[in-house]
């Protein structure tokens, strides 16, 4: 068995130790995502969120060499559903019709498109989706912040 003075010096020792890795990460802020290299993303593996529109998949982000951060995910509207209330952001968008019907609020106006389709939401303008066609309308979400936009998003600290 281990004396009092054994565990007081192993209580010592561990709350060094992880006293150390507390302070030497608090010090150096929080950690930095790695930049994301070329990947290949299998749509059979990517895992599916149900919700109570639809359902949606995550494929990645991250930063990369270029942009401080990209994001891919696809949606699945069903039918009769909003993606979200119209909003708008600084960062752009691009979302690809993959399959489905929806009408896309650009400019101020409900633009109807299909599979193969294209849609660019421009920085700071509002826009939404929704899915008008009878079945589930399914599409991929390519979001972009270049250098310095998220520093600009972040609320300096007090």
């Amino acid at each position: 068995m281990f004396s009092p003075r054994h565990s007081f010096v192993i209580v010592v020792a561990l709350g060094a130790l992880f006293g150390r890795t507390f302070f030497a990460e608090d010090s150096n802020g929080p950690q930095q995502p790695a930049v994301m290299g070329s990947a290949a993303f299998d749509w059979t593996q990517m895992p599916v969120h149900k919700t109570p529109i639809g359902e949606s998949r995550k494929f990645f982000r991250a930063p990369t060499a270029t942009l401080d951060e990209l994001e891919c995910h696809v949606t699945t509207l069903n039918p009769g559903e909003l993606a979200h209330p119209p909003h708008q952001h600084p960062d752009e968008e691009l979302l690809i019709i993959k399959e489905g019907t929806v009408e896309a609020l650009v400019n101020g106006e409900w633009k109807r498109v299909g599979p193969g389709s294209v849609i660019f939401q421009a920085s700071n303008q509002l826009h939404a989706i929704r899915n008008v066609g009878d079945t589930p309308a399914t599409y991929h979400v390519i979001k972009w912040n270049s250098p310095g936009m998220l520093k600009k998003k972040t609320p300096p600290a007090p």
